[in-house]
């Protein structure tokens, strides 16, 4: 049992060390993870209770599992609150996706106008089509010129990058890396544990060559996802269209590729210190 805690505090410490990295870049202090921890501990003790058949965990069973004492698990008395928005209800993202599938069938598409009649394609009935009518087109729009993905001139837009991240948006950016964070993570502790069904979850590494090869390498992932991605946001497209109401589903598939030259300590620079 000694064992099994240290490797699993060890791979603790590996997913957190990037985790700690930004927080420190963000400004985050020991108390603010602190509590943070203590909250998540307690809400994955009730899910943990729950999923064994205890709806309503009390004091004492959260206590032995978390190892807190019961005043900090009363302490505890609301959901974690979520500042971040959910990317996957983004109406810009929908459009985006769905406007980057038009570019497989024809690179025209690239330049829409921003309404046409019924028989010519326009970014107006992208945005209907993807939001499903729920969100005008204009704010659709305007959310999409602000994150710098796509301009706007005389009655006509165009994509101006070919993957929906957020740069120029901080709250959206720090909303993506968590999702898709945490997935990831999902994915992987799922497969750990012993869950089933097993979660597609595979990586490939090599060291020892060169910053330009391992670039090289990136822009061929980058150009083989690029298909991917059509097909992956083709399909699924299809199967909400095709599943009953009240599916609840959710599925997310994504790909990452990471370097550095080991020789160099890869530590981001300090935040700027306020003002005295």
């Amino acid at each position: 049992m000694e064992r099994r805690l240290d490797w699993a505090l060890a791979a603790c410490a590996r997913i957190l060390r990037p985790v700690v990295r930004l927080a420190l870049a963000m400004g985050v202090k020991h108390p603010h993870l602190e509590e943070l921890l203590r909250d998540l501990l307690i809400e994955e003790a009730q899910r943990s209770w729950r999923a064994q058949g205890v709806p309503r965990p009390n004091l004492s069973q959260l206590s032995i599992t978390t190892g807190l004492n019961r005043k900090a698990v009363t302490a505890k008395v609301r959901a974690t609150s979520d500042p971040l928005p959910h990317t996957e209800l983004s109406a810009a993202a929908k459009t985006f996706t769905l406007w980057l599938q038009m570019l497989t069938q024809n690179d025209s598409f690239r330049r829409l106008p921003i309404t046409a009649g019924s028989a010519t394609p326009s970014f107006e009935a992208v945005a209907r089509m993807s939001s499903r009518g729920d969100v005008h087109h204009r704010t659709i729009l305007d959310e999409l010129v602000r994150l710098n993905m796509v301009s706007e001139e005389e009655g006509v837009v165009e994509l101006t990058t070919d993957g929906f991240v957020p740069v120029e948006d901080l709250q959206s950016m720090l909303a993506f890396l968590g999702d898709n964070g945490r997935d990831h993570l999902l994915a992987a502790v799922s497969n750990t544990l012993g869950d089933e069904p097993r979660m597609l979850e595979r990586a490939v590494y090599a060291r020892g060559l060169t910053l330009q090869e391992c670039e090289q390498i990136q822009r061929l992932v980058r150009e083989r996802w690029a298909a991917l991605h059509h097909e992956l946001a083709q399909e699924m497209t299809q199967a909400v269209d095709r599943a009953p109401s009240g599916s609840t589903g959710r599925i997310r598939v994504g790909i990452y590729t990471y370097y550095q030259d080991e020789n160099v300590e890869n530590v981001p620079a300090p935040p700027p210190r306020p003002p005295d």
